[in-house]
């Protein structure tokens, strides 16, 4: 850890700063959310479909509305965009802590979603602005961070809870609230260098998105990438469904979902930057992406094998069966996750051109959070299928093969030179000629 944090120190203030932001967002985020269905259904009284809107307005705000926060990042400001995303939380939880009728608390639930259509493509395009020839590492220590919010955000959340949930939503906003205060007084304001032309004007935002829109190799390399998200999260779905249908409801089931995320975060933490340095030292950035997503892929064969095991009655051989797997499979996700992705934000910038960088991030994050809705309806399908029918490899058979077919597409367009900056460059000049 000691390392992790003497490699974050060798970066500007800027860069330290943002690893220091994203840490502190996702704490805040995760003290909350995990918790607000409870809240919405429990002391509120929400009927379920009730809950599952104001949920999905959250995602859908933030997801829909990515591209144009990017865009707005580009041609403002990096700077700009994260306070007013930290400010719209800040409003959306102090929201959601206090009032309870269905039309404020969608609105509030809107609010959040969009605050973080506004800071994500900025921040990130910020960092690799800053962090220079060292994007690779800056976004390995970046995952770092980001992973270390979301293991103790839940933790937090859960002591707050426990007083009341208005407590943890105040507290939550409070928090956004300071680092607003923060950003404002610390950060360096920070532009897009290459948001205009090369003689001089700035394109219209329209003509921005068709260049965009006609880059085939970042379009093509977001489509390969949607596959690693949809396996990414199912240590929130698949996996502790997985934990329950065999551990059952109660302590146990719930002692080994935690598990399942205390394995994904402290491995992150733990081991990201030098799994970063030993793939940086060792192959090319295409060839990384390969192999992480094949690990992500190869994440499902323990539940796949242990699939093929009767289910014991009880006792410590069933507590194994429940526990083990998941837990390798979320140790593997992990794994595939830190290898891939701080190329993978790297590649990005790379497939842009250095041009209009947030914008690039904010339609792959569209892209991806598209492919996670769609990708997670379809594993419920698996899953309700395999429960009807006795065959409980079929979901897991699946996410493998999604997998296996992610690195074929990311192994072809690597060996195709598509990843590589110098083509991408040729196919962008030949749609723009």
């Amino acid at each position: 850890m000691k390392g992790t944090i003497a490699q974050a120190r060798s970066y500007d203030r800027s860069v330290r700063l943002l690893m220091v932001n994203q840490f502190t967002i996702n704490l805040g985020f995760y003290m909350l959310m995990p918790y607000l269905a409870t809240y919405l259904a429990g002391p509120l009284g929400l009927a379920g479909w009730l809950v599952g809107l104001i949920l999905g307005v959250r995602n859908f705000s933030q997801q829909g509305m990515f591209l144009i926060g990017g865009t707005l990042a580009d041609r403002l400001g990096y700077k700009p965009m994260i306070i007013a995303g930290l400010v719209l939380r800040t409003a959306g939880f102090t929201a959601l802590g206090l009032v309870e009728s269905v039309p404020a608390l969608l609105a509030a639930s809107a609010a959040t979603g969009l605050a973080g259509a506004l800071f994500n493509p900025a921040s990130r395009a910020y960092l690799a602005a800053d962090a220079g020839e060292r994007r690779v590492e800056a976004f390995a220590l970046f995952n770092v961070f980001y992973q270390a919010g979301i293991l103790l955000g839940p933790l937090v959340g859960m002591f707050l809870t426990g007083v009341d949930f208005s407590v943890t939503c105040l507290t939550a906003a409070g928090i956004f609230a300071v680092l607003s205060v923060i950003q404002i007084r610390a950060l360096p304001a920070r532009r897009a260098d290459h948001a205009d032309t090369a003689d001089g004007r700035r394109d219209g935002v329209l003509r921005q998105w068709r260049g965009i829109f006609t880059n085939r190799p970042f379009l093509l390399f977001s489509l390969a990438m949607i596959g690693s998200y949809v396996m990414s999260f199912q240590v929130y779905l698949s996996l502790p469904l997985e934990v329950r249908r065999l551990g059952g409801e109660g302590r146990f089931g719930t002692a080994a979902v935690a598990v399942l995320f205390a394995v994904s975060g402290l491995s992150t933490i733990v081991f990201q930057t030098k799994v970063t340095a030993w793939c940086t030292a060792r192959m090319a950035p295409g060839r990384a992406l390969t192999w992480g997503v094949a690990t992500m892929g190869a994440a499902f064969v323990p539940l796949l094998a242990a699939s093929a095991v009767p289910v014991p009655d009880g006792g410590a051989c069933l507590w194994l069966l429940a526990a083990v797997p998941p837990a390798m499979s979320a140790l593997l996700l992990a794994l595939g996750t830190m290898i891939a992705y701080p190329f993978e934000m790297d590649t990005i910038v790379h497939l842009s051109g250095n041009r209009l960088v947030a914008t690039h991030y904010g339609l792959y994050n569209t892209i991806c959070g598209v492919g996670i809705t769609l990708g997670n309806l379809l594993t419920g399908v698996a899953l309700d299928a395999a429960r009807e029918a006795g065959v409980p490899a079929l979901p897991w058979a699946a996410l493998g093969v999604l997998g296996l077919a992610c690195a074929a597409a990311l192994s072809a367009l690597h060996r195709s030179g598509r990843l590589s900056p110098a083509q991408a460059e040729e196919e962008r000049q030949a749609v723009a000629t």
